[in-house]
């Protein structure tokens, strides 16, 4: 372990650099450490710790900083919520932890406890069957645009695919097998990880009949029909949330509607019909099981139900 002679300031770029190309984290992640890691370097210069070394942090700056987290208000007065707080002691552990790993003595990561009450279980909101159905139906498939629309429904629901992996799909991806019943590609998803993701009978034949309606040889698979010839006819992530939200509404179905509904959706459907754990942590590309676990409590009424009705327990004598 060595000392450095820059300050931490300055190795917050280096950093970012971790994150990217040893870590493999995504754009989106390198972006929230860069963004939560500005309040820390703004509480460094309110201190006059700007030129701090990484071996000059101690934990009575560390308990400094929690403090100014825990008391900070905007110009109108909103404080931050314990949840938003951990965020920001994330962002900053994961810097000390790019320091253990680059051998530069500094305080341990572990040194940064996170507020037990900022600690609170995911919650996953989901739609059942009926609410589906209503949504994929929702599209005009009498146009071209409703055939696309359709076609992305069908796509989010038949994969779990998260929006920027559909997004970026290639028309040539699908297009290639023709006689397949139940399509799987190959993707690049989260954190540059690849996995392999399969589309239902149902929701190719929607995809080729979008397909057949289009009159041009756009690379994207999702394309925005009123693009201009000189910009990007990719449709956006954000193209996707307002055309979700637009067919949740018109279907009569839970405001809270998203692209990540109808994929917490996919892998609620799964668990439901009996699928593990493990296979489902396939399905969605996590890396972590910890992370699929947020399912299970969905069906902890149903094997309630189950266990009261079936557990031969209540047939014993007391």
């Amino acid at each position: 372990m060595k000392k450095s002679s820059t300050p931490i300031i300055k190795h917050i770029p280096d950093f970012l650099d971790y994150c990217e190309v040893e870590k493999g984290l995504s754009d989106k992640t390198q972006l929230n450490y860069s963004r939560y890691l500005q309040k820390f370097i703004q509480w460094l210069k309110n201190t006059k710790k700007d030129n701090h070394l990484p071996h000059e942090l101690t934990a009575e700056d560390i308990w400094a900083y929690r403090l100014y987290l825990s008391r900070y208000a905007d110009k109108k007065g909103h404080s931050l919520k314990k949840v938003t707080q951990n965020y920001y002691l994330i962002a900053l552990r994961a810097l000390l932890g790019y320091f253990i790993a680059k051998d530069v003595v500094s305080i341990p990561p572990d040194k940064i406890a996170l507020p037990k009450d900022a600690k609170r279980e995911k919650t996953v909101k989901f739609l059942n069957l009926d609410q589906v159905e209503k949504l994929l139906l929702a599209p005009d498939t009498k146009t071209a645009q409703g055939l696309r629309d359709r076609a992305i429904l069908e796509s989010l629901f038949s994969t779990g695919l998260r929006i920027a992996e559909l997004v970026a799909l290639n028309r040539e991806q699908l297009t290639n097998v023709k006689d397949k019943k139940d399509l799987e590609i190959g993707i690049i998803g989260k954190g540059s990880h690849p996995r392999t993701v399969y589309f239902s009978e149902r929701a190719f034949s929607w995809i080729k009949k979008y397909l057949e309606a289009r009159q041009d040889k756009e690379k994207p698979l999702f394309i925005h029909f009123r693009a201009r010839e000189d910009s990007d006819s990719r449709l956006t992530p954000r193209s996707i949330e307002r055309l979700v939200k637009k067919y949740s509404v018109l279907a009569g179905i839970p405001i809270f509607t998203t692209p990540h509904t109808l994929r917490h959706s996919y892998a609620t459907d799964l668990l439901n019909q009996g699928v593990d754990l493990r296979s489902i942590q396939e399905f969605l590309g996590h890396q972590n099981i910890v992370t699929t676990q947020i399912y299970t409590h969905v069906t902890n009424k149903r094997l309630r139900d189950i266990h009261r009705q079936f557990h031969s327990g209540k047939k014993l004598k007391e």
